[in-house]
């Protein structure tokens, strides 16, 4: 399988299998790589990332996997560091995220459900659910500096219900202009971003993020994809990730497959 994956969890944060069970599965699939890339620890209580006293033992697991399973496949140790993470160190690489916008000193999460979306954007947004996506994309833009991650996730998170429940006008000329500030921002920084197929194999969108209009945006500054699952158990390894590599090709945009490409 050409096609690996670098944005996967495990049972250490909201994943439901072990590490290994993850990584038999993937080798089953006949992938080259496999990252690993739980959800880091969060500067406030959170039910889904991972423990700050776990991380210790989640680097250790991972090292150790990645050397008895070397000449299957090749591991790397990261992590999924979230805009309003705990620092991260030691690990190969990072994917960028925001799940929070901070407003008014409450962290609203993103992507719980579309009854929290529309509630806060009711409660702190007055209904305006531009300037709710407006502020997500200025955090969005300062992912790398704040961060320095390698890889920037789920780019559009913020529309991931928005099939099943319109709340955002993606046609907008504000969200437009929200979106394409934080991609030129991010322009100059060495980041790549990612193809995520995560919200398919959940069911929450029929394509991944981000949308096509931003993929042809980040294509133009030659900037290359990698192609992620998100996946959360062994069953969604292998999601849409042939099929996301065919629809790069056909448009002639350029994606790894090696993770030391970029590293």
């Amino acid at each position: 399988m050409e096609v690996s994956t670098y944005h996967t969890h495990t049972n250490f944060s909201d994943g439901k299998n072990t590490h290994e069970e993850m990584l038999k599965k993937a080798i089953q699939l006949g992938m080259r790589e496999y990252g690993f890339s739980d959800h880091a620890p969060m500067i406030f209580p959170c039910s889904w990332s991972m423990k700050q006293e776990d991380e210790s033992a989640y680097k250790s697991i991972i090292l150790e996997l990645k050397e008895r399973y070397k000449d299957q496949i090749k591991v790397y140790l990261g992590i999924e560091q979230d805009y309003y993470s705990t620092p991260a160190s030691g690990y190969d690489y990072l994917i960028g995220s925001v799940h929070y916008i901070e407003k008014n000193g409450v962290y609203l999460p993103l992507d719980e459900s579309p009854a929290k979306t529309r509630e806060n954007v009711e409660k702190y947004y007055g209904g305006d659910a531009l300037a709710y996506c407006e502020d997500y994309y200025k955090l969005v833009a300062d992912l790398y500096n704040k961060t320095k991650c390698h890889i920037i996730g789920h780019l559009d998170l913020i529309t991931k219900f928005n099939e099943i429940d319109p709340i955002i006008d993606t046609t907008h000329p504000r969200y437009i202009k929200a979106y394409k500030e934080a991609i030129e921002k991010l322009k100059s920084t060495p980041v790549i971003y990612e193809i995520n197929t995560g919200a398919i194999s959940r069911g929450y969108r029929k394509s991944p993020y981000p949308s096509d209009e931003m993929i042809d945006i980040i294509a133009s500054q030659n900037k290359p994809f990698v192609i992620c699952s998100d996946t959360h158990s062994t069953s969604t390894i292998d999601t849409n990730l042939e099929s996301e590599k065919q629809r790069l090709k056909d448009k002639g945009y350029t994606y790894i497959t090696a993770l030391s490409d970029i590293l």
